[in-house]
């Protein structure tokens, strides 16, 4: 299978905003509005979908029902209309560290990372910015290869919430993408011992040991991704031909993590290897 190196960004608080509370002589959305923000909470997404359309029908309108739908498509990953959704809110609301947090994150996910790190940089720039706006905004420095900013922000992310293991992965894949293996492995195992179920962990735990196994090249100082990716390509050909599985495969799921030129050619490598899925 192809190992892939993946972030951890929480996009769930524990409890949403509360919507605004609803005229006093329609009760009923209110309530819908209040339970759909809890099962979006809670990951019943299917269920929050149907409370809001309750609360639509119902006669809810305005920025409380904006406000789930926006955190309804971002939590089933429809990034697109929750950034569409976001930036409007955000137009009325431009200080609201929540939305200026979520609508990064869309905007993360999206890869449109110029406006990923200026909502992350407003949200973490308010007063009581939590975890998830430093852990995002960490994670919008490594993809523009701004190791200096992800370390700050990791650690601010970790300071504010010591015991989550989003922020450890999160360190991990920021070592990964400098070659820096040992440590990245390190991370993922801290990571594994506060949440082994975490999604992604698993894989980028193999991944981290194949390379540290490997020996896989390190990135020198100043080398851009697609030089380096170019070199990991090289190293997993070269171990390929020479019997060395592990380190084949390693290699080539690093050049694709790159998301350089070399994406391509090294899925092709790593499918030839038997390792596509």
């Amino acid at each position: 299978m192809i190992l892939a190196l993946a972030l951890a960004l929480a996009v769930a608080d524990p409890a949403p905003a509360a919507p605004a509370p609803a005229p006093a002589d329609s009760p009923a959305p209110a309530v819908s509005l209040s339970e759909a923000g809890r099962a979006i909470a809670a990951g019943r997404l299917d269920q929050a979908k149907d409370m809001l359309g309750v609360a639509v029908a119902a006669g809810a309108r305005g920025e409380p029902v904006d406000r789930l739908l926006a955190d309804l498509a971002l939590a089933r990953g429809d990034n697109e209309p929750a950034l569409a959704l976001y930036r409007a809110l955000l137009a009325a609301n431009p200080d609201d560290s929540l939305l200026l947090q979520r609508g990064g994150i869309a905007a993360l996910r999206l890869g449109r990372l110029a406006e990923a790190t200026v909502l992350l940089d407003r949200a973490t720039r308010t007063p009581g910015a939590g975890w998830r706006a430093w852990n995002a905004r960490g994670a919008a420095a490594d993809l523009q290869g701004r190791w200096d900013e992800a370390d700050a922000a990791y650690a601010q992310a970790a300071e504010l919430a010591p015991g989550r293991a989003e922020i450890a992965n999160n360190q991990g894949w920021s070592m990964m993408l400098r070659g820096r293996w040992a440590e990245a492995l390190a991370d993922f195992e801290r990571a594994a011992a506060i949440d082994p179920g975490l999604r992604h962990l698993a894989n980028n735990l193999e991944l981290a040991r194949a390379a540290v196994a490997a020996g896989l090249p390190p990135r020198t100082a100043g080398e851009g991704d697609e030089a380096y990716a170019a070199r990991l390509n090289d190293a997993g050909v070269v171990a390929a031909a020479s019997g060395q599985r592990q380190r084949a495969e390693a290699a080539f799921a690093q050049a694709i993590e790159l998301k350089s030129r070399w994406y391509a050619r090294a899925a092709e490598n790593l499918a030839a290897l038997g390792g596509g899925k």
